[in-house]
């Protein structure tokens, strides 16, 4: 009889029965590998979620502990992605952590983008009060709900007159990387100097009013706390 062929008679030989048991059981083995796979990347994201939710509420494993009538020791094995919590358990921590059971699992299995931007790539942008020798660099812009923050590299290589100041929606932080200016915000100037930071509340009229030393260069990031609409990200000017 040929090896993995079932007899004349149809019934199955020992090889043909061994055969089977073998395929079975390295199928099971297989489920197995990738359950255990799957299990390890839950534990993973719960521990990281409590981490930083702890984090966030400043509540430390102790305290924690406390709240959850868990032990410190499950609590740590938790955190540490060395345990798997039954149901009851996640549902102490959503409560002690003031969040959804379901945040708990957010960031599994999520495909998020990434936006990478070569050095002089980035696309050039005309902003209201562009002028000769002022260069704003867009260095990335998510689409979406990721679409909350804009980063721009300004580089100015000549001196004008007259400065426009500047208002739109969301936090600005500036980064200050060449050359000196005066930056005005509200009533306030500061001197900056490579090295030096800036934030501010994009609402309020802001701009160089004084060039100092050229060329000058300087990242701008904009942060925004809702998601912006087209024509905030696309027609707001930058300094």
């Amino acid at each position: 009889m040929v090896r993995g062929l079932s007899s004349p008679s149809g019934r199955q030989g020992p090889e043909d029965s061994l055969h089977g048991a073998l395929e079975t059981e390295a199928l099971g083995l297989q489920q197995s590998k990738e359950s255990e796979s799957q299990l390890a990347k839950l534990s993973a994201v719960i521990a990281w979620r409590v981490r930083s939710r702890s984090h966030e509420l400043g509540m430390s494993a102790i305290h924690l502990a406390r709240k959850t009538g868990l032990s410190k020791a499950m609590i740590s094995k938790i955190q540490s992605a060395q345990g798997s919590p039954s149901l009851q358990t996640l549902i102490r921590l959503a409560d002690a952590l003031e969040m959804p059971v379901t945040s708990l699992f957010q960031g599994l299995d999520e495909e998020r983008d990434a936006l990478f931007t070569r050095a002089g790539s980035g696309p050039e942008l005309g902003r209201p009060g562009t002028r000769s020798g002022h260069r704003y660099q867009l260095l990335g812009s998510m689409r979406g709900p990721a679409k909350r923050m804009e980063p721009m590299l300004v580089t100015l290589s000549s001196e004008s007159e007259v400065f426009p100041l500047y208002q739109h929606p969301g936090t600005e932080l500036l980064y200050m990387l060449d050359g000196a200016m005066d930056y005005g915000y509200g009533g306030a100037v500061y001197e900056m100097h490579p090295g030096d930071t800036l934030q501010l509340d994009g609402e309020v009229p802001h701009g160089p009013v004084r060039i100092i030393t050229l060329p000058i260069q300087f990242l701008s990031v904009t942060a925004y706390g809702r998601l912006p609409t087209d024509s905030e990200t696309l027609s707001a000017p930058h300094p």
